[in-house]
């Protein structure tokens, strides 16, 4: 699986996820731990360090022809003072206005688009989220495109608290 966890391609999600602007493609992640199926990165941001966990889906189903990479990440920035920020970047442009649903066996919850990627409302609901893939087994990711194809990628949860420990620990959460 994380043989498509690619430098580049892992450079291009957080670059995008950071700020989007061109100094991101210039910073090296330092892995911290790779554990099932998730992996752990620190690196250095304007002199802060940014921690993050990574994942992409056992499994994607939908009814479409081409399809980027996929990534579930839950992001530390102490300098900013956000923790457990939760993103979902799809591989797809999302449909304007959808709503993604990222589930945990009988808890759901609801996430805002735009672009390839999708957020949780906000920090309460970022916490609940990275506090379900730490504790379950699998977490399920609906969308829909914006050519209008439903998709539904399923991740496993293995190894994701060990990579929330590690990222944790190197970022003083």
């Amino acid at each position: 699986m994380f043989e498509k966890i690619r430098g580049p391609v892992l450079l291009f999600v957080l670059a995008f996820m950071v700020s989007g602007s061109a100094y991101a493609k210039n910073l090296k992640p330092r892995l911290l731990l790779e554990s099932g199926d998730w992996k752990a990165y620190m690196l250095t941001e304007n002199g802060h360090k940014v921690c993050y966990m990574v994942s992409q889906p056992k499994q994607e189903e939908g009814n479409y022809k081409r399809r980027g990479d996929i990534y579930a990440l839950v992001t530390h920035r102490p300098s900013e003072n956000t923790m457990d920020v939760f993103s979902y970047v799809a591989g797809y442009s999302y449909q304007n206005g959808s709503s993604v649903t990222v589930s945990f066996g009988g808890r759901s919850f609801k996430l805002f688009t735009q672009g390839e990627t999708a957020w949780a409302e906000d920090a309460a609901t970022d916490k609940k989220i990275a506090a379900a893939i730490r504790s379950g087994s699998n977490m399920i990711v609906k969308g829909t495109s914006s050519r209008g194809t439903p998709t539904k990628d399923t991740f496993s949860l293995k190894g994701s608290g060990a990579a929330y420990k590690a990222i944790s620990k190197e970022c003083g959460a």
